[in-house]
């Protein structure tokens, strides 16, 4: 009597997983034919956020993320692959021509990012035959899967990602496939906070951070047993490794001075979408991704503007005779 309701909630679960993937793919969609409508033109992230009615400060995240490369490196191939087309196909058209139509500044500029691009001059492509034309491309693209990118800091897979099929449930309690965690929605109340800022690459240079600068500012003030907070405010996509910055918080009192070595902020309350995070400190980057490409499509949410963080307890989120780290990652969400 029991399994026909089961299993008619489990396929309305799965057909609204399936809606909210498709709003997403509509919206990104939706930006990506603008990027092709508009090669030639100067594109801001913030512009690309707005017509895709997503959160600035999370769009590119979410963009690398549903489409496995960064904003920029999408923008590069695009203008490249067009204009290799035009080469071939616009023989009347001049070589700067096509450069400026497709979004180079020059004529010089575009020609050192095609010889990159695909080892070849764009004369050179132009005047080729098609059986040596297909061959560069095999070569400029074997050439290009074994450079590094910007998309190795926040993106383990730079392959195209598949969104099909990724929920079963589709609820907000779901398991992801990598590493199995487990989403709530959750109204986090305000928290109060002490902060130390870090600038630089994220990973290592966070972990010695809190190691050698906030750790022992805690125990002098008796903090060590309190709830801490890590905040990434820029995407490494984006901003330069040794630009970018982290907060290391910590909660306090309301009566708590902090002093000259820290500042003192409010964290914004309200709905969140945290997941249990357990594995080694390298993977922390690779556990956000996947929560923004398998989780946040399928769920019927998406990123507001205030800030993602990792939750963690100090003196037990980090095990040292196994590496392994827990943390809650929270996503400030809204409907869709």
């Amino acid at each position: 009597m029991n399994a026909f309701p089961a299993s008619l909630s489990q396929t309305n679960s799965r057909v609204n997983a399936h809606v909210h993937q498709a709003e997403y793919a509509r919206r990104l969609n939706r930006v990506l034919d603008h990027i092709d409508q508009h090669l030639d033109a100067y594109l801001e992230l913030e512009q690309l956020a707005e017509i895709a009615h997503f959160s600035r400060f999370h769009f590119h995240r979410m963009f690398a993320a549903w489409m496995g490369e960064t904003l920029g490196d999408y923008l590069r191939r695009r203008r490249l692959e067009t204009a290799a087309w035009r080469l071939s196909c616009d023989l009347q058209a001049s070589i700067l021509d096509i450069a400026l139509a497709c979004g180079f500044a020059s004529g010089e500029a575009f020609a050192r990012a095609f010889k990159i691009r695909f080892d070849s001059t764009p004369s050179q492509w132009r005047t080729s035959r098609d059986e040596r034309r297909l061959t560069l491309v095999r070569a400029a693209y074997e050439k290009r899967a074994k450079q590094d990118s910007n998309l190795n800091q926040i993106l383990s897979n730079p392959d195209q990602v598949n969104v099909s099929g990724i929920c079963e449930d589709g609820g907000s309690h779901q398991p992801l496939r990598k590493y199995l965690m487990e989403v709530n929605i959750v109204q986090l109340p305000v928290v109060r906070v002490a902060y130390q800022r870090y600038i630089g690459p994220y990973g290592a240079g966070v972990t010695e951070f809190w190691r050698s600068k906030v750790a022992p500012w805690m125990q002098v003030h008796g903090l060590q047993d309190q709830i801490c907070y890590g905040i990434g405010h820029d995407d490494p996509g984006v901003t330069t490794a040794n630009k970018c910055r982290y907060d290391a918080c910590v909660t306090i009192s309301e009566n708590f001075v902090a002093g000259t070595q820290a500042n003192i902020k409010t964290l914004p309350g309200g709905a969140y979408a945290v997941a249990t995070f357990n594995g080694p400190m390298t993977a922390v980057n690779d556990a956000w991704m996947e929560l923004m490409r398998e989780y946040l499509p399928a769920s019927g949410m998406q990123c507001d503007d205030r800030p993602c963080f990792e939750q963690f307890l100090p003196n037990s989120a980090l095990d040292p005779q196994t590496g392994m780290f827990s943390c809650l990652l929270c996503i400030p969400v809204k409907a869709l």
